[in-house]
């Protein structure tokens, strides 16, 4: 036996059937687990098993099986053009290209600025008895509330844009987000050419910011300008997520007490609400960072109220979640922890090959 060929491609069940002196049956039983097998048949068939290092071919055992796999997810509530409009394409993508196993997908939301919301949808979901959940965390105590519910019931879970790590996911997909907001904070200096004043932009709604991700890309930026620009003067504008029609009032308010200041950066992926405004007042000495190839972004960066774009590529985030659940409870593969997705960095310059990059992608 010490010669033997651990190349598992080229055993066959019948050929450890042979060396175990049984029959292909109850090679068969031993494999699945069935019952109907001796002790001492049983025996033969593991040692014969362990010495040859023998993985079964988990796609032909999973497309045999005929199990229905119920995949659930969890997503803040978004409108046409919206930057999880992608995350959900990518999560249908990967559901049509694992159609083999017969898994289906349903998708819950909750509203982002309303405490309670994440908890009632996850509840939900959770009435569904779904075989694996994708998750995109909210404050830590909501997502620690149905996290613990999962984790009681054995049911493995994917976070996708935002991570805690202290919550254990199966795997995390998403930007660093601190990380990114100290990168921004970078390229946010080099633009300023040594200005003194900046703003930061917000989307809040009753004092509660719409995702984790800005909250720590905040931190990134300030750790960064605190450490390589002492003397700079950030200041904050609320916008009210649930109250859009007072934006341009609010913007019309800080411009006309505060009319010097030419810089600003936005965290989240509504960076077209100030490019907008800049592009209707004819404001083109306003540079302005955001986030996400959403649609109204680019318009805006092709009419010059955009200085750059941070993108993070949602659609292989939500086709990598699904994926991994697949090969966690289908095929049995081991799933990467932590997945960053890269910080680019979007111009005029190269936005139109990095469009065509991501259509071919998709």
């Amino acid at each position: 036996m010490e010669n033997v060929d651990k190349q598992t491609a080229r055993i066959r069940i019948k050929d450890i059937a042979q060396m175990a002196e049984v029959s292909v049956g109850t090679v068969d039983r031993v494999l699945h687990g069935r019952t109907g097998v001796s002790e001492a048949s049983r025996k033969k068939v593991e040692n014969i098993l362990k010495q040859l290092d023998y993985q079964p071919n988990m796609y032909a055992s999973a497309l045999a099986s005929n199990k229905k796999y119920v995949f659930a997810c969890l997503l803040p509530m978004h409108a046409e053009g919206d930057y999880w409009v992608d995350v959900e394409k990518g999560m249908q993508q990967a559901t049509k290209a694992f159609s083999d196993f017969n898994i289906s997908l349903h998708i819950d939301y909750y509203d982002q600025y309303e405490f309670g919301s994440f908890v009632s949808a996850g509840n939900r979901l959770l009435a569904m008895e779904p075989d694996g959940v994708v998750i995109s965390p909210t404050i830590e105590t909501e997502t620690e509330q149905i996290v613990k519910q999962l984790q009681q019931r054995n049911i493995p879970y994917i976070f996708i844009d935002s991570n805690i790590p202290r919550l254990t996911p199966l795997a995390f997909y998403g930007q660093h987000a601190n990380q990114s907001g100290y990168f921004a904070a970078r390229m946010m200096k080099m633009l300023m050419q040594g200005n003194k004043e900046l703003i930061i932009f917000r989307q809040i709604n009753e004092g509660r910011l719409g995702s984790n991700q800005q909250l720590h890309r905040e931190e990134g930026f300030y750790a960064y300008m605190k450490e390589h620009h002492p003397d700079l003067k950030m200041r904050e504008l609320n916008l009210y997520a649930k109250q859009p029609g007072e934006d341009e009032s609010i913007l019309d308010d800080f411009f006309q007490k505060h009319p010097d200041i030419s810089y600003g950066i936005t965290f989240n992926s509504k960076s077209y609400i100030i490019g907008e405004y800049m592009l209707k007042h004819q404001r083109h000495d306003f540079h302005l960072i955001g986030y996400d190839l959403l649609s109204r972004n680019i318009a805006c960066m092709r009419a010059g109220t955009i200085d750059f774009l941070i993108s993070q590529q949602p659609t292989r985030q939500g086709y990598y979640s699904i994926e991994s659940l697949c090969n966690h409870l289908i095929l049995k593969k081991k799933v990467k922890e932590c997945n960053y997705m890269p910080i680019n960095l979007l111009t005029i310059e190269n936005i139109d090959f990095y469009l065509n990059a991501h259509s071919n992608n998709n």
